[in-house]
């Protein structure tokens, strides 16, 4: 495996945009902002690095959702309560929406009157909307394992 450094600057750089991006949409203090910039850096950056390695998307994704969320964890004394916000802004970079905008073309395309070759395209369509929604999972495992896994441990005695 290779490391093309300037391809990692890249998604790190519009990485830490779009998420700082949705950090303004999300209405985040402008202190906020960098920690979203750095949350969506570290996740393009980590999931970059695992398809790089040949992992599948879904892998990459559920890898740096837990990165984002182990480092929002990590820092939560110096984020506060804001910790589980920001590690979502982060991630929201790695929603597929490729494969989702085919997903809903391909529903469009099988309710045409004629379609062409519909057994393919019913595959095709299944596919892409197969992969939003384990990618999404993978989303939603790696923020929330973090959060279990360091857990305080006022908490645990909540637990039992």
């Amino acid at each position: 495996m290779t490391v093309d450094v300037l391809h990692l600057v890249h998604q790190a750089v519009f990485g830490a945009v779009a998420a700082s991006g949705f950090g303004v949409l999300f209405n985040f203090g402008w202190r906020d902002l960098p920690w979203c910039a750095a949350s969506g850096a570290l996740a393009l950056t980590t999931r970059t690095i695992g398809q790089d390695a040949g992992w599948s998307l879904e892998a990459a994704t559920f890898a740096a959702a837990a990165a984002v969320g182990f480092g929002g964890r990590l820092l939560r004394a110096r984020l506060g309560i804001a910790n589980n916000a920001l590690a979502v802004a982060g991630c929201i970079p790695m929603v597929p929406g490729f494969f989702a905008a085919q997903a809903i073309f391909g529903l469009f395309a099988l309710t045409a009157p004629q379609p062409g070759n519909p057994s393919k395209l019913a595959l095709t369509t299944l596919e892409f909307a197969l992969r939003v929604i384990f990618t999404a999972g993978a989303i939603g495992a790696g923020l929330s394992i973090a959060t279990h896994i360091l857990r305080s441990p006022d908490s645990w005695r909540r637990v039992r």
